[in-house]
């Protein structure tokens, strides 16, 4: 009898590891499991997102600079048929020069999401900005379907070849005081050229990032383009097409 017990027991202790061992491996399963894009790029029609906009612009012939401040928003509209004739989500931005004046129209765009990839379209150009798995150190060319562009419009060669990568994912940031606890940083790009702290050489500077909140989508961008020629003078200026833009969230739904 007094093994009857001891054996049956046992039975029990091995269910309950069992039991154990498996809710584990789900709990474990569901906590790790592959970020999806749409967990930081949600298409839903009504979402929105606004934004401070800081703009770095040059003038006086590129010898002087100035920032502007700003606000825009983004909506997304419905799901349609693209230019392509693919299925993507039509985005309208929005923009006023503070909190007190009314919205206006400022542009429209497309994002779409096929599963493997973010693809955003603006004036009719494509960049890839998310790309499966999202996972450190995951690299892609973000703008290669900008080449027929960059070739036809040399001007713009300076958004060729960029290797964009995630960092950060899942870890926590803290953008215009607002705690965003799951998120993702993108870098585009990084590079300088020349020397730019000599007025008398000639530099150059690309820098793009943007980041990204699980449930909200962009939070926080960051681009500079600045191109600097010296002249015979001692001095020198900035070149046509440099700027720079920053954008940070201020609210959303």
């Amino acid at each position: 009898m007094k093994k009857s017990i001891i054996g049956f027991s046992i039975c029990i202790l091995h269910f309950a590891l069992i039991t154990f061992l498996f809710t584990s491996c789900k709990k474990t399963a569901e906590t790790y499991s592959t970020p999806q894009l749409n967990d930081y790029y949600p298409l839903q029609t009504g979402k929105y997102i606004t934004y401070k906009l800081d703009s770095l612009v040059f003038y006086n012939f590129g010898t002087r600079d100035s920032i502007s401040h700003n606000e825009v928003k983004y909506v997304v509209d419905t799901l349609l048929t693209n230019n392509s004739g693919r299925p993507a989500y039509r985005i309208y931005k929005y923009y006023r020069k503070n909190s007190n004046d009314v919205w206006i129209p400022q542009a429209s765009m497309w994002a779409l999401n096929d599963g493997s990839k973010i693809e955003f379209i603006e004036d009719n150009l494509t960049f890839i900005k998310m790309i499966m798995p999202i996972q450190n150190d995951k690299s892609w060319k973000g703008n290669y379907n900008l080449q027929n562009y960059i070739s036809n419009n040399p001007d713009h060669a300076y958004l060729s070849d960029w290797d964009y990568y995630y960092s950060n994912v899942g870890g926590a940031e803290i953008i215009n005081g607002i705690n965003f606890e799951n998120t993702i940083t993108i870098n585009q790009r990084a590079e300088v050229s020349g020397i730019p702290e000599n007025p008398n050489a000639f530099s150059q500077i690309d820098s793009a990032q943007e980041k990204y909140a699980r449930g909200i989508g962009m939070i926080y961008k960051k681009f500079l383009h600045k191109e600097y020629q010296p002249d015979n003078n001692g001095g020198g200026a900035v070149q046509d097409g440099s700027y720079g833009v920053t954008y940070t969230i201020i609210d959303h739904n």
